[in-house]
Formats: structure tokens, C-alpha cells, sequence
């Protein structure tokens, strides 16, 4: 007997079809001679797509402007019908799928919410029961009363997440929406959603890959209607940023290449500190790999990052360090071409390829005209104290590009640079931690508290 959950969602060879009228009277024809004969030409807003969701998985939906993303969601929320294929929804489905989708903007806030959470399947005994708790989500006050063609575009995203986040979906369609929230209520948008994966099944349609990585177990990238890829969310959306970067580069030397591993724990680079810092129980231990020049990579390669390594105080290279101390990341790199106004960056990820933290050098040398010519080796190095890190795995991706902050030619960017692994930390909450500067408790009377051992050398 099978353990995987149930299947919520299964389209099978999914597409749709528009009709293309190039005259009026051409519509008029098209319907006299009953299919007999085309007045029209076709659209394929989606073609041929193919895909299986279990219940309480996460799936990003990524793509650009016109790949078919919203048409496949308004296929899985029944508002249209395909055109080929098929597919079936198990489930209580809450849909965002636009700004305030469903709301007559001539009622009033309160009235749109019973008009929603109806169409949603609730009951008006339900809604009345809920209301309370809808309207203290929302967060707009006497605004509820209102008229929502009175509310501003953050307004309506509010009255909308609310009312879907209070209907018990089984399976819940985010579209964009959080993209014209406050930044306190997108927390709150967030938060509920986090809790949501706990116990639904959550469809996620963004443009911004790192939301994307962070959300989602699997990534579904359509293209021009069609499945570009279906992954692993890291993988399918570092494919997807080469992808946009081969698309903005007009040239032909673009490519995109490496292959993907997982760190090597048994190949780790030894270090003659190694027996003496593993002695402390307590350190943020991180241990570090060699570089991985064989990482998924793309660019122009008019310019090549030969090595990235992390260094001490002294240039020599670690193999171990721990967090709270001062090293110095170098990024080494060869210019195949000549390499005007060059930039290096880095990203610090953890092992869902969340950008942690990361800088580069435009900023520092923006009013520099550099030029490296042709053949010759240019290493960039940004010195910085290590914040403390969780347990677990770590990668550093690291790039080189010429030209400016927003308007550059990406010659070479590597995910998965460099692996290192944290074995131990007291960060249990958060991304990462900060050095404290100090930390201290004072009783009522103001009094401050010496902790146990302090003066203990």
C-alpha cells in the first residue's frame, strides 16, 4: 500500500485555443457556415501541458509576460475551458488570481466580502461567524464600509487575501497579489501562507525567483504557452535567469553550461587548525570545500572566474573558520576579451538557494573607467565579518559582468561556487545571526545582573 498523498491536481495535455478574427464580418461567416470552413486563425495560449500536484505540495508557476501562466490557472479554477486535454481538481480551490477578481465595485468592502466568501463556498452562517475575523486580517478600518472602487490598489489586495486566507481551501492560487501590499501586510500575507504549506496545497505565480526558491518544493516554467522544464524549484529557476540573461545579451557568444552536485563531506580541504578548532563545542564551526569550477554557470565568457576562495587576516587560505570573524572572500578572474568597467559579485546561499547576503564592487569604483585588457588575470576581494549561520549546508555563487549596476553584459555567473558546511551554531531562529556588541539584563530597580562566570578567564 502506497504512503504518497493523494493527487489534488492532474492536468493531462492541457491546452487552449483562441479564435483570431481579422474582420468583423469574419465572425458573422464563422458562425453561418457552423465549422464547415475556418474564417479564423488560432491562438494557442497553452499547449500540451502536462502535470500531477500531490496534496500539500508547493508548486511556483514561473514565465514570462504571455508564457500562459494565467491561463493555466484559470483552467485549474474552472473559469475556462480547455480546449484539448483535461483536467481535475480535488478540492476547495482559493483563487488571487487578479487585483480584487470578484469584487462589484459598487458594493461596499463588507458586502463584497459575503459576495466573495460565497462564491468561495461559504455559507452566509459561515461568513457572519468569520467576518470578525476577515475584516481584523484586512486591517482597513472604516474603509469596510466603503465602496471599493474608493479603495487603492493595496486596499483591495488586503480585502481580497483576506477573505481567501478565512475559507478553508484546500488548495490556494497566489497570483502576483502580494506584489502591491504594504511591506507589513505582505509579512502577514507570508506568515499565513507558511502556516498554509502545513496543511494545503499551494500554487505560487511570481516573478521574483528568490520568493519563488524560498516557497516552493517544485517549479513549473512555461514558455510561450508550452512546459519549458519542470524541477526542483533551485534548479529551474537558475535555468530561468540564464534564460532571461540569454534573451537580454544580443550577441551569440552566450552560454549557459556545468553540471549540478552536493557538496563533498568526505573530500573536505584539511587544514592544520582543524583538530584544535573541532575541540570547541560551542564555536559556529564552518567547514569549507574546494571550488567548484564545474557549477552550473552561463554568460559570454568575455571574461572567466577562475577561483573564489576565503581568506584570513594573514591572505592565506582557510579551510576552516567560524562565525563572528573577519576574512576576506577573493574572486579570481581572467579577461578573454578586453573587460571595460568590470564588475565582481557574490551571493551567500543557503541550501535552498536563498540569497542570504552579497555585494560587489560597482558601487566602489562606479566613477572608475577600469579597463582589463585582453589576457590578463583581475581578482576582486570584499573583506567583511562572517555573521553567524545555522547548521547546515552552504553554497557562495559569484559572477563577472562589465558595464553598470542596470545595464551590463553578465560574462560569467556561477551558482554553487564554493560549498561549506556550518557543523554547529547557536542560531536556532532566523537566516542568519549578528555579532552582539553586548547583552545585558537589569532588574526593576535598574540594577544590572552579572552573569554566572563573568570575570572568568
Amino acid at each position: 500500500m502506497s504512503s504518497e498523498p493523494e493527487i489534488v491536481i492532474d492536468a493531462e495535455g492541457l491546452g487552449k485555443a483562441y479564435a483570431i478574427f481579422k474582420r468583423p464580418q469574419d465572425r458573422l461567416k464563422q458562425m453561418l457556415v457552423r465549422g464547415r470552413r475556418k474564417y479564423y486563425d488560432e491562438y494557442w495560449a497553452l499547449k500540451d501541458v502536462s502535470l500531477s500536484v500531490r496534496k500539500g505540495e508547493t508548486v511556483g508557476l514561473i514565465g514570462r509576460n504571455g508564457s500562459g501562466k494565467s491561463t493555466f490557472l484559470q483552467l485549474l479554477c474552472g473559469t475556462l475551458t480547455p480546449t484539448t486535454g483535461r483536467i481535475a481538481v480535488t478540492g476547495r480551490v482559493a483563487a488571487l488570481l487578479e487585483l480584487g477578481a470578484g469584487f462589484n465595485p459598487e458594493f461596499t468592502g463588507r458586502e463584497n466580502v459575503y459576495l466573495a466568501a460565497s462564491v468561495l463556498g461559504l455559507s452566509n452562517e459561515q461568513i457572519s461567524q468569520r467576518y470578525a475575523a476577515i475584516t481584523e486580517f484586512a486591517g482597513i478600518g472604516d474603509f469596510i464600509e466603503q465602496p471599493v472602487k474608493l479603495y487603492s490598489s493595496g486596499m483591495y489586495a488586503r480585502l481580497a487575501f483576506a477573505v481567501a486566507a478565512h475559507v478553508d481551501a484546500d488548495i490556494m492560487i497566489v497570483d502576483e497579489i502580494l506584489a502591491v501590499g504594504d511591506a507589513a501586510f505582505t509579512q502577514k500575507c507570508m506568515r499565513f501562507i507558511h502556516r498554509f504549506k502545513e496543511r494545503g496545497t499551494l500554487f505560487f505565480v511570481s516573478h521574483d525567483t528568490g520568493q519563488v526558491v524560498n516557497l516552493c518544493d517544485r517549479v513549473v516554467w512555461l514558455d510561450n504557452g508550452s512546459v519549458r522544464a519542470i524541477g526542483p524549484a533551485k534548479d529551474v529557476c537558475h535555468d530561468y535567469l540564464a534564460d532571461l540573461y540569454a534573451e537580454r545579451d544580443t550577441s551569440s557568444t552566450f552560454r549557459i553550461g556545468g553540471s549540478r552536485r552536493t557538496p563533498p563531506p568526505e573530500q573536505p580541504v584539511e587544514d592544520a587548525r582543524a583538530e584544535l578548532l573541532k575541540a570547541s563545542e560551542h564555536r559556529n564551526a564552518i567547514e569549507l570545500f574546494d571550488f567548484n569550477d564545474a557549477g552550473p554557470w552561463f554568460g559570454q565568457r568575455g571574461a572567466s572566474i577562475l577561483g573564489v576562495e576565503l581568506l584570513d587576516a594573514s591572505e592565506q587560505r582557510l579551510a576552516v573558520l567560524e562565525g563572528g570573524e573577519v576574512i576576506t572572500l577573493k574572486v579570481t578572474c581572467r579577461a578573454e576579451q578586453d573587460v571595460h568597467r568590470p564588475i565582481v559579485g557574490f551571493y551567500v546561499k543557503d541550501k535552498l538557494g536563498q540569497n542570504l547576503f552579497g555585494d560587489n564592487t560597482y558601487l566602489t569604483y562606479q566613477l572608475d573607467t577600469i579597463t582589463v585588457p585582453a589576457g590578463q588575470d583581475f581578482a576582486a576581494r570584499f573583506r567583511f565579518q562572517m555573521p553567524y549561520l545555522p547548521s547546515g549546508d552552504f553554497s557562495v555563487t559569484v559572477a563577472v559582468a562589465e558595464g553598470t549596476q542596470t545595464d551590463h553584459v553578465q560574462h560569467h555567473w556561477i551558482d554553487d561556487a564554493l560549498f561549506f558546511k556550518v557543523h554547529a551554531s547557536h542560531v536556532v531562529r532566523g537566516l542568519v545571526g549578528i555579532p552582539m556588541l553586548a547583552i545585558s539584563l537589569e532588574t526593576g530597580s535598574g540594577q544590572a545582573v552579572s552573569p554566572a562566570g563573568a570575570g572568568r578567564r
